[in-house]
């Protein structure tokens, strides 16, 4: 992940201001976007990359959307379940937030479905 970037993260609080209060860590050199203590996206190089599953990834792909990927090692191609906001998203709030209630959907059913770790 790319630097982190203070007004991206600005831009990411009030693009996405319909959902509520956020918190944004730092995580690998970008960021993870945090609602009610759970991660629905990452913020990497300018782009947010929302959580997906079966239940929003087609409707990402038909917006244009791309998965995240990064080399592995041995030259591997690496994703991970998150997908770009869509472009048409980056100017319209209403839009992005939509697609952000998706995505946070998405991150409480997999909150839910971990089992509890043994102690």
């Amino acid at each position: 992940m790319g630097a982190r970037d203070p007004d991206f993260e600005e831009w990411v609080r009030e693009h996405f201001a319909a959902l509520g209060p956020l918190e944004i860590k730092r995580m690998f050199g970008g960021a993870g976007v945090y609602r009610q203590g759970i991660i629905f996206a990452l913020l990497d190089d300018g782009v947010v990359w929302l959580k997906g599953d079966e239940t929003n990834i087609p409707a990402l792909e038909a917006a244009g959307s791309r998965q995240f990927t990064y080399p592995g090692k041995d030259g591997v191609e690496m994703k991970l379940g998150y997908w770009s906001l869509p472009d048409s998203a980056t100017d319209d709030a209403d839009e992005a937030a939509d697609w952000g209630r998706g995505a946070f959907e998405v991150a409480l059913r997999k909150a839910a479905a971990k089992k509890p770790k043994k102690k």
